[in-house]
């Protein structure tokens, strides 16, 4: 599925938009993720891609403007036995190319997302962000977004 809002077309990520992806979540210095964009990283990527392209409840999509990635978002299905056997949908890893910022490019993408999960008949849209994000924070509240829990996070690896 693909949508052109403005001039920036939102389509499902495809194999071979995995290195500028990469490079998107490389080039994010509070990210904290560990990205790179070193040759013996990709074959991890491409191991996640494949999952996230197999799953029936995760889809990542991109931004495109004149046929360059300048955003990305994935988005996960979950049904719980909460909310009478409710389903939500998680907004995960959003990112617009630092130099594309403040063009809507990062609205776009969520309002794509929200009008998705409304389509799926979704209760509840959720997302985390970097408790350091303080621009996101305040971007995604202008959204419509809340912030009412706490959440946490315990690293394995």
């Amino acid at each position: 599925m693909a949508v052109e809002l403005s001039d920036t077309l939102i389509r499902e990520a495809r194999r071979d938009d995995l290195s500028a992806l990469v490079a998107l979540f490389a080039a994010d210095a509070l990210g904290g993720h560990g990205d790179t964009t070193d040759a013996e990283a990709f074959a991890d990527y491409a191991r996640a891609f494949a999952v996230i392209d197999a799953s029936p409840d995760q889809t990542l999509y991109v931004a495109e403007r004149g046929r360059e990635i300048v955003g990305t978002f994935q988005t996960m299905l979950t049904t719980s036995l909460t909310g009478r056997g409710s389903s939500t949908m998680i907004i995960e890893a959003v990112q617009t190319r630092a130099d594309m910022r403040g063009q809507g490019i990062g609205a776009g993408m969520i309002e794509f997302a929200v009008a998705e999960a409304k389509s799926r008949g979704v209760r509840l849209v959720q997302l985390t962000s970097n408790a350091i994000r303080k621009d996101a924070h305040r971007f995604y509240e202008r959204l419509g977004f809340k912030p009412p829990h706490i959440g946490f996070k315990m690293a394995l690896k």
